[in-house]
């Protein structure tokens, strides 16, 4: 380990952290963000009037969808048996815009922190590309991990 840094091996080098020899655990993360966006396109979303249809639900796909690509996607992550993905997309008014949040959970050897995280990404993502043709101005803001439970770090959750 270089500085507490797990990904970087004794000489500096990225590498694949080993977890063979770590329990199988339950493990759950939660991570949330948000889209910020004018209330007149926020009004065109929870109406379902959006051009290219339920921004909402294709969004919650994208999400589930992101969190089981997260290997894929996020170099030196380890492909894991994701057992549960929930993504909630909630309007807010006084943002105004979307809130998003996402709960991953597996059995194994290493968290679920990034699957959540990237569930959140690719959930705000999307929104941006079903509305940005009538609002460019949107801003994904604020992803976070907001809770983390299992392995030998235990639990966290953000203040």
């Amino acid at each position: 380990m270089t500085g507490g840094l797990t990904h970087f091996d004794a000489s500096g080098a990225a590498h694949m952290v080993d977890v063979s020899g770590k329990p199988v655990t339950s493990r759950t993360a939660t991570a949330a963000g948000c889209v910020k966006m004018s209330p007149e396109i926020l009004d065109i979303i929870t109406k379902g009037s959006a051009k290219k249809g339920d921004v909402i639900g294709v969004a919650r796909l994208a999400g589930i969808m992101g969190a089981k690509k997260t290997p894929d996607l996020i170099p030196l992550c380890h492909p894991l048996p994701v057992t549960r993905v929930s993504v909630d997309i909630i309007p807010d008014p006084a943002l105004p815009g979307l809130r998003i949040e996402a709960t991953v959970k597996t059995t194994g050897q290493t968290g679920v922190e990034m699957e959540a995280l990237t569930a959140v990404s690719i959930a705000a993502l999307t929104v941006y590309d079903m509305v940005k043709a009538v609002e460019k101005s949107m801003q994904i803001s604020d992803i976070r991990l907001i809770y983390k439970d299992g392995g030998k770090s235990g639990r966290y959750e953000a203040k």
